[in-house]
């Protein structure tokens, strides 16, 4: 991948997390870390899955071991090598046993986005689904201890995901492509 190319990702990966993320307060814990430059962004370039489940280890590795005040977050980012939504939702039962083999448990997690998520039971063009659609397929590696100081600072916060797919259905799919993320609905 070209710098050219690798700067194109990370400039889609940043309208997405401004436009949509923050600008549509689908993580209200966002902004914060964003503004402060705690929100590492990785593009992987890793040719097979094993390369970037070594990248992932690295990854989990750096951020247990970094400054949250340095990095909060990060987000590991992989531009070509899951366009298939339902291998990369595979991929996510592995990455789940990575946090328990590098002894994170309780310290890290990893929420998943891909420009084809779907929720379980519901129809591919369901609006709910771009809770969780990003322009390339991304792994987020958080902070459990940063989560839980952003939720005792949101009331209700487990009113949060059913807010988020009110939003986008008030939204709609026309609203969500005037945003300028007209990318993460190619199919």
């Amino acid at each position: 991948m070209s710098s050219s190319e690798q700067t194109e990702v990370l400039s889609a990966v940043r309208h997405w997390i401004e436009q949509a993320v923050i600008g549509l307060n689908l993580c209200p814990f966002a902004k914060a870390v964003y503004v402060k430059n705690q929100v590492r962004l990785v593009v992987s370039q890793a040719p097979h899955i094993d390369g970037f489940l070594e990248e992932l280890d690295r990854e989990l590795d750096l951020l247990a071991a970094s400054d949250p005040q340095e990095i909060d977050t990060t987000l590991l980012i992989h531009p070509t090598l899951f366009a298939d939504f339902l291998e990369f939702n595979d991929l996510t039962v592995i990455t789940e046993q990575a946090i328990v083999e590098h002894g994170l448990e309780g310290i890290l997690q990893i929420a998943s986005f891909h420009p084809r998520f779907q929720f379980a039971g519901t129809e591919p063009e369901d609006i709910g689904n771009y809770t969780n659609r990003a322009p390339y397929p991304t792994l987020h590696l958080l902070r459990e201890a940063s989560i839980a100081r952003a939720v005792d600072a949101v009331p209700e916060p487990e009113t949060i995901y059913q807010r988020n797919i009110e939003t986008l259905r008030e939204l709609g799919l026309a609203g969500w492509m005037a945003l300028g993320l007209r990318d993460i609905e190619r199919s």
